[in-house]
């Protein structure tokens, strides 16, 4: 249908029946294999690259694939950057044409991150573009990073962030973290409800990757608004890979590439299905 701004694809904020995913992809195919789930499912889709991923996917190459995906996709759009920490990346997505972007700056005393997500801010909606941040910590390791330990988020900060950056969108850490868990998580719904009461700001779940059907559903009715899947799809794409080369020895290159457009679409069909019951 067409390249949307992010905020366009959440619901009314007392709407807690469906959460919006977003799903890092890395490569052509993976953006081809989302918008195939996005259109079978009739569902919206939100496209994203994690700063810390490009090393492997340099941004000024890999975003241009995923604006003409979203472009081509029948079904609105958003394309973000996940987990900026950079101006200059930051800069480089919003000169390209992404919809929204993703100051991460948890790392930083509340006062530190107030003031550099409104500097994003006001260059991002400058532009049209719409602003996502984060408060508290999600545990793990987004991309290459070094892992961190979760610092669930206050609700008293996270109504000043709120007010005082005027982001579009909040990431809070209710016990997810990045990656593959080894043991499963203990979610704080009840932090996650008491944030939504008392803030109006879309509220965004990391770390969706492992989580149960039940974890999902009691985000979302606790008003999770946009939920990150990232490390799902590239294990599912690495799982179909490694089914060609099981299955034929003399594989050629564009097996492989299929394979990757099957695990994505595989992967993003099943959590857009949990996530918009709707789409079943």
């Amino acid at each position: 249908m067409s390249l949307v701004k992010m905020t366009n694809l959440f619901a009314k904020h007392d709407d807690t029946s469906f959460a919006v995913g977003a799903f890092n992809v890395s490569n052509m195919e993976m953006a081809w294999g989302a918008i195939q789930a996005a259109e079978e499912l009739n569902t919206p889709l939100i496209l994203q690259i994690a700063e810390g991923r490009l090393k492997y996917s340099p941004l000024d190459l890999l975003g241009e694939v995923m604006l003409a995906a979203a472009r081509k996709c029948k079904m609105p759009t958003a394309v973000h950057l996940d987990h900026g920490s950079t101006l200059e990346t930051i800069k480089l997505a919003l000169k390209l044409g992404f919809t929204s972007v993703m100051f991460d700056g948890s790392k930083y005393p509340l006062e530190e991150n107030i003031k550099r997500t409104r500097e994003v801010v006001k260059l991002a909606h400058a532009q049209g573009a719409a602003v996502e941040a984060e408060i508290g910590r999600v545990g793990g390791a987004e991309g290459d990073y070094k892992s961190v330990d979760v610092l669930v988020t206050s609700v008293d900060e996270a109504k000043r962030f709120a007010e005082e950056t005027e982001v579009d969108a909040l990431a809070v850490a209710i016990g997810t973290a990045h990656g593959n868990y080894t043991v499963q998580p203990q979610l704080r719904i009840d932090r996650l409800k008491e944030i939504f009461d008392a803030v109006q700001t879309p509220l965004v779940l990391h770390g969706g990757t492992g989580l149960t059907e039940d974890d999902f559903r009691n985000c979302i009715a606790g008003g999770i608004k946009k939920i990150n899947i990232a490390t799902a799809s590239y294990d599912n794409s690495a799982k179909k890979i490694r089914e060609v080369c099981d299955k034929n020895p003399s594989a050629k290159f564009f097996d492989f590439s299929n394979a990757i457009v099957q695990g994505t679409r595989e992967n993003v069909k099943r959590h857009m299905k949990i996530f918009n019951p709707e789409r079943r």
